[in-house]
């Protein structure tokens, strides 16, 4: 199951992923069912988790059911225990938007959604993150995790983040960091495939973000508060979660006028 999963997130395009998931959702949680685990998105139990990721899927990580992996959880888990919301009337744009979230994001009656990227079949709108085209103060709270890598500027695109915010919103935005990096690898020069593998984690990223990534987040504008939530778990309840031990979550903040 490891190399096949590696196989298919290294080999195909993630739109095709993304259309092909629906088979897979119907088919693995009859495979992996038990009670050894708890998916806090979609309350599923299962004997375990999938394996997932391209060069070393890691063990545990994602849901057979709702599809969502360590961060989705995590995310979820703070939304539900630390914030409103699910109950006050927001308006949210959710950018690469995550199979596990839509449909559940779609059903809260107190949200007025917009889910946007360059290219998924699963987004009403497609754009380009370094140009979001959506007047400046236009939302309570955005959400994009695991793009900030891929993109030409992250700088460009945190200031458009903070802009299209209103004053007081708040932003998720997770991206792949090396803990062992004190600073962000980037280099523009490097544009062979096999070489930004190596060294960004993935033929499509353009960096690979360091302990300074909060620090990177507040150059676009925000103020950031890094939280460790896993670790408000005990050990027992973070295995049957399958959080990520490493993950911190950094919710950023639009000033207020």
């Amino acid at each position: 199951m490891k190399n096949l999963i590696s196989f298919l997130l290294r080999r195909v395009p993630r739109k095709y992923l993304q259309t092909a998931s629906r088979l897979g959702r119907k088919v693995l949680p009859i495979l992996y069912k038990g009670n050894n685990v708890e998916c806090t998105v979609c309350g599923g139990t299962f004997r375990k988790f999938l394996p997932f990721g391209r060069l070393e899927p890691r063990e545990n990580a994602l849901c057979p059911s709702c599809l969502s992996l360590e961060r989705h959880r995590l995310m979820w888990t703070f939304l539900k225990e630390k914030t409103d919301f699910f109950s006050a009337k927001l308006r949210l744009l959710h950018v690469a938007p995550e199979i596990c979230f839509i449909h559940r994001f779609e059903a809260l009656p107190n949200l007025d959604y917009i889910t946007a990227d360059l290219e998924s079949p699963w987004a009403k709108v497609h754009m380009d993150v370094h140009d979001i085209p959506f007047p400046e103060n236009e939302f309570d709270v955005v959400f994009c995790n695991h793009v900030l890598e891929h993109v030409e500027s992250d700088l460009r695109v945190l200031q458009e983040f903070y802009r299209v915010l209103k004053p007081g919103g708040w932003a998720i935005l997770q991206s792949p960091i090396d803990l062992k990096l004190a600073t962000t690898d980037e280099d523009p020069t490097v544009t062979d495939p096999a070489e930004r593998e190596k060294r960004f984690g993935q033929d499509d990223h353009l960096r690979m973000f360091g302990r300074d990534y909060g620090d990177r987040l507040r150059q676009g504008g925000f103020e950031v508060e890094e939280l460790d939530l896993v670790h408000e778990f005990s050990p027992e309840d973070r295995k049957r979660y399958g959080f990520d031990e490493t993950e911190i979550l950094y919710v950023c903040k639009k000033k207020k006028v």
